[in-house]
């Protein structure tokens, strides 16, 4: 856990103040992105924390996490008077908001109550951590980590945005053109990949309701056909290029290929490690085939020996 923090720590004040020492300084106008955008996060993070206190429901974060990039990032559109890279970077968030949306959308992610629905499993088991138990210590960890410390890092891997905003004199070109094909190019992948376990998780509850055998792929009880079969995690493979897609969009628009805005992308990298790693210690337990996939199959990327 020290050893965690601690990178945090680099992570957070390391970066920025070495591209800030080494790179162009921030101009009057992008210090105000920041200053607004961070008091748009500073609302949601206490809004988050407040609703899922009262609820007893931590996924109000989870809500959120498809949505607000969309106005932070069309927010740096507007400030910029409308910039023609901010806009194609806008436009490229708006669409990958909308999938990620519909996708916990169809979850039961939402509800028309807005406080309500689904909570993401992993909360209830982090629950019974018994580092965590104890009414005080869980709000602290909500308060801290899952309210502040998430809202934060949605709002730091959406700044390359105003990174992006250096370079307003420079017109779009051809590497701002394959960064959004490879953008949608991810983003299209990451779909396939979250409706095959979608397709594979309502098909394997559907014959568990049913009382029909469960034979076959379904045996196992968790997916590892199509892309599941050359990596455990293809959807946050392709989540976190996505992510490092976006931060190119900074180094077109600047010329620094080491700029501070990189720290989001870094601890957003760091989270899904330990996501992943979180995700993988439950399958392994509900699931006695999980231990020989992850033997077999890379974590992120196929493995080749």
């Amino acid at each position: 856990m020290i050893r965690t923090i601690i990178v945090l720590l680099v992570t957070l004040i390391c970066i920025p103040l070495a591209a800030w020492y080494f790179g162009t300084p921030l101009n009057d106008l992008q210090i105000h992105m920041i200053k607004t955008s961070f008091g748009m996060m500073s609302i949601a993070a206490v809004s988050c924390f407040i609703v899922s206190e009262l609820t007893r429901n931590c996924s109000q974060v989870d809500k959120l996490w498809s949505t607000i990039p969309l106005l932070y990032t069309w927010y740096f559109a507007w400030a910029s008077d409308w910039n023609s890279r901010l806009v194609l970077m806008a436009v490229l968030v708006t669409l990958w908001g909308i999938r990620l949306t519909y996708n916990f959308s169809r979850r039961g992610g939402y509800n028309i109550i807005p406080w309500k629905g689904h909570e993401d499993y992993r909360w209830e088991v982090l629950r019974q951590n018994p580092a965590l138990k104890g009414r005080w210590r869980w709000a602290l960890f909500n308060f801290f980590f899952i309210s502040f410390y998430q809202q934060t890092l949605i709002l730091l891997f959406c700044l390359p945005a105003v990174m992006a905003s250096v370079g307003t004199q420079i017109p779009l070109g051809i590497y701002d053109y394959v960064l959004a094909f490879l953008f949608v190019a991810f983003l299209l992948i990451e779909t396939i990949a979250d409706q095959q376990q979608y397709n594979y998780q309502q098909e394997k509850w559907r014959r568990i309701h049913a009382g029909e055998a469960i034979d076959g792929e379904y045996a196992t009880g968790f997916i590892r056909t199509g892309l599941w079969r050359w990596a455990r995690h293809p959807n946050y493979a392709c989540e976190q290029t996505i992510w490092l897609i976006f931060y190119f969009f900074s180094v077109v628009g600047s010329g620094e290929w080491f700029n501070w805005s990189l720290a989001g992308i870094v601890l957003l990298m760091m989270l899904f490690q330990g996501s992943a790693n979180f995700s993988e210690e439950i399958s392994a337990g509900k699931y006695p085939l999980y231990t020989d996939y992850i033997k077999k199959t890379g974590r992120f990327l196929p493995k080749l020996f």
